[in-house]
């Protein structure tokens, strides 16, 4: 399937800090392989040097003209950079995927990077504040006078927009599942019995903390399950000590960021997102379609438009450790949930395949073009 088009290409720009360690940066990576494949002349502009996700198209990387030394002058040096680059090859679209939460730096962007442009802005969290910036109408309006159209990754995220801000050139188009690869099993021990968190270790967004209690808790260390936490981040100190002080440190397993965790997730029992709140967290689509069941606190937004409560997994109160702590011993007590669940998981997330995704992008781009 490719956009009908005549010579020259469509050309769009996807912009983003980087490509690394993180669900917005998994996504644009995808995103760019998905419009490459539609027949888009895909480009990237990456503000960071941290690539772990294969992407398609041709790439600046503005990362790697930073040194340790980096001043003022070398950043306006990078942007003048950026500002070239747009205006030589001018682009149809700039898809725009970076936070937003700097009203002066974005009054940057808008004026001078992106002037004349015609920006998509997607916004990848339910903290919509971190995408619109709250701190200046005046950009607001700027923001909204300029972007041809704003894409929630999910509907909640959407609604939000719409309804704050009576604006209607809103579309949801959810963060697409990449194909299953799992290649290398062998980095696993297959008669150990575990259970799976993946994501940024950041307390004040993933919650780990809430996880940590709700294990300690429950039945599962009891039944010999231990609880593989996969990431990295700023918190990975903290949490190592809570782990000590919980007495937990022979039942849990700390991994490093990968960008290939299929392997863990194939082997678990089940995944667990304990998010404050999230955009349409990858780690719930990536389990369910390697076939893993998961559990979720309902946190704003995401987990409700992917988990059917007791159908692919249990979706319980936010920051409710009673809660939680029941739903993992649900899944562990009783084989006839998690079997269905389990039966279900990957059924379940086919309408985030890459497939009906590039349909809806392509549906856009046609729209605005």
């Amino acid at each position: 399937m490719q956009i009908k088009q005549h010579t020259p290409k469509i050309k769009i720009c996807l912009v983003n800090l980087s490509l690394g360690k993180g669900g917005s940066e998994r996504s644009t990576a995808l995103l760019s392989q998905i419009l490459y494949d539609l027949g888009v002349d895909v480009h990237l502009i990456i503000l960071t040097n941290e690539i772990s996700y294969p992407y398609k198209g041709k790439l600046l990387n503005l990362g790697v003209f930073k040194t340790e030394k980096d001043n003022l002058w070398k950043k306006i040096g990078r942007f003048k950079k950026f500002k070239a680059y747009i205006k030589k090859e001018k682009f149809d679209f700039i898809i725009d995927n970076r936070p937003k939460n700097n009203a002066l730096r974005e009054l940057y962007y808008l004026l001078y990077l992106y002037k004349k442009q015609n920006i998509i802005n997607v916004v990848r969290s339910c903290f919509i504040d971190n995408y619109i910036p709250s701190s200046s109408k005046t950009v607001q309006q700027i923001i909204f006078k300029r972007t041809k159209c704003f894409v929630g990754v999910s509907e909640e995220i959407t609604n939000k927009i719409k309804e704050r801000y009576k604006i209607d050139n809103v579309v949801t188009i959810y963060n697409p599942i990449d194909e299953v690869n799992i290649t290398n099993n062998d980095i696993l021990n297959k008669t150990e019995r575990y259970i799976v968190f993946l994501g940024r270790i950041d307390d004040n967004v993933k919650n780990i903390t809430l996880l940590l209690n709700a294990y300690k808790k429950s039945r599962v260390p009891l039944a010999g399950i231990k609880l593989k936490i996969i990431g990295s981040g700023p918190d990975e100190t903290i949490i190592a000590k809570k782990i000590q002080t919980l007495g937990l440190s022979e039942h849990i397993i700390r991994i490093d960021f990968t960008p290939n965790v299929e392997e863990y997730l194939s082997q678990a029992l089940f995944l667990v997102l304990t998010s404050r709140y999230e955009g349409f967290p990858r780690a719930l689509i990536e389990s369910l379609s390697i076939g893993t069941p998961v559990v979720s606190v309902n946190c704003s937004s995401g987990p409700a438009e992917i988990i059917q409560n007791e159908i692919n997994g249990l979706l319980v109160e936010n920051n409710n450790i009673y809660a939680l702590t029941e739903a993992m011993n649900r899944m562990v007590d009783d084989d006839v949930l998690y079997n269905r669940c389990k039966t279900n998981a990957q059924s379940s997330v086919q309408k985030f395949s890459k497939k009906i995704i590039a349909e809806k992008w392509e549906k856009l781009i046609k729209e605005l073009t």
